[in-house]
């Protein structure tokens, strides 16, 4: 067996991981494996390889703000955090669902976290995530729609199986913004996930919006 050979064959072939475990294997030890032990800890090796750059890849395309862990909520009664249901939602079976999830509470509790925390679970689960600021979002679709990307920024939008809206509510919602709402949602709705955060109680969301008929 040519070893250099060999490498260089794996890295034209983007076998990054393999190629790693291949360097860092002695010959001694490459001689006490059986030809399948061999195969399976390369394959082993490039496949875990692909799966965290893919998951790093998914993280940078969300746009988090910051990193939050499933593991580092803090679950003290204040913060009045239902542990069980957050580790049902981290399995991120309500994605696959089309299911969405609203996390509600006063400034400081740590909603962002929660949601932010979600969100790396799903990254780290396979799905597309995109995490935005809400009001930052209706800026950038209003500018979308002045240099005619707009449908291109909602197609972006609507290929995310989760996408996270925070900070909903803090500002009123007039006509235009309703309209690139229901945009987004509409094409979601049953389909694909979005979690929202807000200071605000659902039961006084529909006061938000200028038109009525669309906030139904």
């Amino acid at each position: 067996m040519n070893y250099q050979a060999t490498k260089e064959k794996m890295q034209q072939l983007r076998l990054f991981g393999m190629m790693e475990t291949f360097e860092n294997l002695q010959s001694n030890q490459i001689s006490e494996l059986t030809p399948d032990q061999l195969i399976a800890l390369l394959v082993d090796s490039e496949w875990e390889s692909r799966t965290h750059r893919k998951t790093q890849r998914l993280i940078k395309s969300a746009g988090f703000r910051y990193y939050a862990g499933i593991e580092e909520l803090d679950y003290s009664s204040e913060r009045n955090l239902d542990k069980n249901m957050l580790m049902r939602l981290a399995d991120c079976h309500f994605i696959e669902k089309g299911a969405n999830v609203i996390i509600t509470g006063s400034t400081g509790v740590g909603k962002s976290f929660v949601a932010t925390a979600l969100g790396y679970q799903a990254c780290m689960k396979g799905y597309k995530v995109m995490y935005e600021n809400t009001g930052k979002l209706f800026t950038r679709l209003r500018m979308a729609k002045a240099d005619e990307t707009y449908l291109k920024v909602l197609a972006k939008i609507e290929k995310q199986d989760l996408l996270i809206l925070d900070d909903f509510g803090l500002q009123a919602i007039d006509h235009k913004k309703q309209l690139a709402l229901l945009d987004i949602l509409e094409d979601r709705q049953m389909n694909k996930s979005t979690i929202i955060t807000t200071q605000l109680p659902i039961n006084v969301w529909f006061e938000l919006f200028e038109e009525k008929t669309i906030a139904d």
